[in-house]
């Protein structure tokens, strides 16, 4: 995040309206990222973003990135805490582009899960036909700097110190793989959150 970066505080009906806006101003359907480690709980502000768009009429479901990791064959084929292989091997980037994001815009369709993590097998599901002016919400960790293609894109940004006491004592290995993405890209979000504490965020508008 850079330093001089000048934040505008809101409250968190105003963070979820302004998010929602940005949705429903994509014409047609609309892929939209909500990037955050699972310390920032981003599918909470993912539900909020989906009920407001419902209720403006506007069909939306959520893609949590838990659903499209791959194998445990392949996330731990280095270990099960090793940094890099939670950087490059663990989600399926890939696949999240190709069966969400470009499926919308080309088939009008999206798979909602593409693998059980708890059962470590393929979650079995079909494609699901978007409705006129879908928007699909995605939610996880490390989606910017990808070329995922999204059309609206929100970062929720946790300070180091917050990520670590965020971060629960089984998962502290994640951390410096998360510094390092964050630090390693340079695509800008549409929306850049300070997410220190969720009551108050605070946004700067890129674009």
């Amino acid at each position: 995040m850079r330093a001089m970066t000048m934040f505008t505080p809101m409250s968190p009906d105003g963070l979820v309206s302004l998010v929602a806006d940005r949705c429903e101003a994509v014409e047609g359907t609309a892929a939209v990222a909500i990037d955050a480690p699972d310390a920032a709980h981003p599918i909470p502000l993912a539900d909020a973003v989906c009920h407001s768009l419902r209720e403006r009429g506007r069909p939306c479901d959520i893609v949590s990135l838990s659903d499209y990791v791959r194998p445990a064959s392949l996330r731990f084929e280095h270990g099960r805490d090793d940094e890099l292989s939670y950087r490059t091997l663990w989600f399926d980037y890939d696949a999240l582009r190709r069966e969400v994001v470009a499926s919308l815009r080309a088939d009008r369709r999206w798979l909602p899960r593409l693998w059980d993590q708890g059962r470590d097998r393929s979650a079995r599901c079909a494609r699901v036909p978007a409705e006129d002016k879908q928007v699909i919400v995605v939610a996880g960790p490390m989606l910017l700097g990808r070329g995922l293609g999204f059309d609206v894109t929100v970062r929720l940004h946790l300070s180091e110190g917050a990520l670590r006491r965020r971060t629960p004592p089984d998962q502290h290995w994640t951390v410096d793989a998360l510094l390092h993405h964050d630090a390693a890209t340079s695509e800008e979000p549409d929306l850049l959150v300070r997410y220190d504490h969720p009551p108050k965020p605070a946004v700067h508008v890129f674009r």
